[in-house]
């Protein structure tokens, strides 16, 4: 997730990604999403069991900035907001 400039990256990871979206979005949950203004999905992955979409978090987080940005671009290279498209 990002803010509305892209100027900020967010990776979470949840069990129920329409509800965690609408809970950044409506600044439901305090912490960094709220403090930043992350409301925009612009890149996400689906995973059927937990422990691998966990280590698929741990990995992107710990990748450079300008990998997740490369990671995003090569699914959306307008970074537009995928949230009605979930």
């Amino acid at each position: 997730m990002t803010n509305k400039n892209n100027t900020v990256i967010y990776t979470g990871v949840t069990n129920n990604l329409i509800r965690r979206i609408y809970e950044h979005r409506e600044k439901l949950v305090d912490g960094f999403t709220k403090k930043y203004n992350i409301t925009k999905l612009v890149y996400y992955e689906i995973f059927d069991d937990p422990e691998n979409a966990i280590l698929r978090e741990k990995q992107i987080k710990g990748g450079s900035r300008q990998k997740k940005i490369d990671l995003i671009v090569s699914v959306n290279r307008g970074w537009v907001d995928l949230y009605d498209r979930i």
